[in-house]
């Protein structure tokens, strides 16, 4: 029904489990990988405008390859991290998967944890220009997340599988 650079709109003829016939409207868009850099004190985090909500958000630097290309999850949260902070990461850990909005989009997210981190400058497309990034202690982070400052949900499943992923390491 419709498709551009970064999605395709489909309208699906379904059957529904009592036979009855039905209709399903579904967003594809590419895989993403979602990055959480850490330096061992302090999170960095990027503010862009998110323009179906109309406000500027903070959340973890995250995105998709361009043109609707299929990368492989490791590389594509390395290039979103470089693309977006500058930031290069010694070692990435997946710690995890994400469906986007299951009940209309199709897409899926890797959640990496970026270590060992070196300082460069950002490579932002024409689209982000607007994007700052900036460091946050966990304290200021996890207070974002309950005053709604950060309200990113896949930012917020991300923290989830850090803190799942730090309990099991401590174990």
């Amino acid at each position: 029904m419709y498709r551009n650079a970064w999605m395709t709109v489909r309208e699906d003829e379904i059957r529904r489990p009592d036979g009855s016939a039905g209709i399903y409207g579904v967003v594809d868009k590419p895989a993403y990988a979602l990055v959480i850099p850490f330096d061992g004190d302090r999170f960095r985090l990027v503010e862009q405008f998110r323009y179906p909500l109309g406000l500027r958000r903070w959340e973890f630097p995250q995105g998709t390859a361009p043109d609707l290309a299929d990368v492989e999850p490791g590389e594509l949260a390395a290039r979103e991290l470089r693309e977006e902070t500058g930031l290069r990461a010694g070692s990435l850990v997946e710690l995890g998967l994400i469906d986007c909005a299951p009940g209309f989009v199709s897409q899926r997210g890797r959640v990496f944890l970026a270590l060992d981190l070196t300082e460069g400058e950002p490579e932002r497309e024409t689209e982000e220009q607007d994007m700052r990034s900036a460091w946050f202690s966990r304290a200021e982070l996890e207070k974002m997340i309950s005053t709604g400052m950060i309200t990113d949900s896949q930012s917020i499943a991300a923290y989830a599988h850090l803190l799942l992923y730090e309990r099991d390491k401590a174990r």
